[in-house]
């Protein structure tokens, strides 16, 4: 999928691909495939500035949501009780998930939110409408509907300056 020339955006230069073929890591990956929108995550790690495309964005919660699950799948393989009807403690196997789970939830907690500043900029709107999601029952519906918006050509105000 191609997303049209607007006028603002033919006036720039265009910026030079790197050696994939990808744009450089200040400017949005349109149309970004999956590795390169996890990859382009983790090394944009705690960049608030800039855009990101849905595609960069949407992989990576896809990939996220994933992770997550599977995660929280391994934690729900652990009996909370044994075969008297007792509580009993966790094992190592489920403390080594219980871990896992709480260091890959920190692990990209701030990468994240970094990812959604950038996926509003996108869409020309200011990263701080991301605590919008804090207001409830509405504040999370609006934030989807901000971050599912297309690209807006008046968003190039965020991008890395040229010259």
């Amino acid at each position: 999928m191609s997303y049209p020339q607007y006028p603002q955006q033919q006036q720039q230069q265009p910026h030079a691909a790197t050696a994939g073929g990808e744009p450089p890591l200040w400017a949005p990956y349109y149309d970004a495939p999956i590795g390169s929108a996890v990859k382009r995550f983790f090394k944009k790690y705690a960049t608030f500035s800039g855009r990101a495309s849905r595609s960069e964005y949407w992989w990576w919660n896809l990939v996220a949501a994933g992770v997550s699950v599977v995660l929280g799948f391994l934690l729900s393989l652990i009996p909370a009780s044994g075969s008297d009807g007792q509580p009993i403690g966790l094992e190592a196997g489920g403390v080594l998930a219980l871990i896992l789970l709480g260091l890959w939830l920190l692990g990209i907690l701030v990468p994240s939110i970094a990812l959604t500043v950038r996926r509003l900029h996108d869409s020309n709107k200011s990263g701080w409408w991301y605590f919008i999601s804090a207001v409830p029952f509405v504040g999370g519906i609006v934030l989807l509907i901000f971050v599912l918006l297309p690209p807006d050509p008046a968003g190039q105000q965020y991008d890395q300056p040229t010259g």
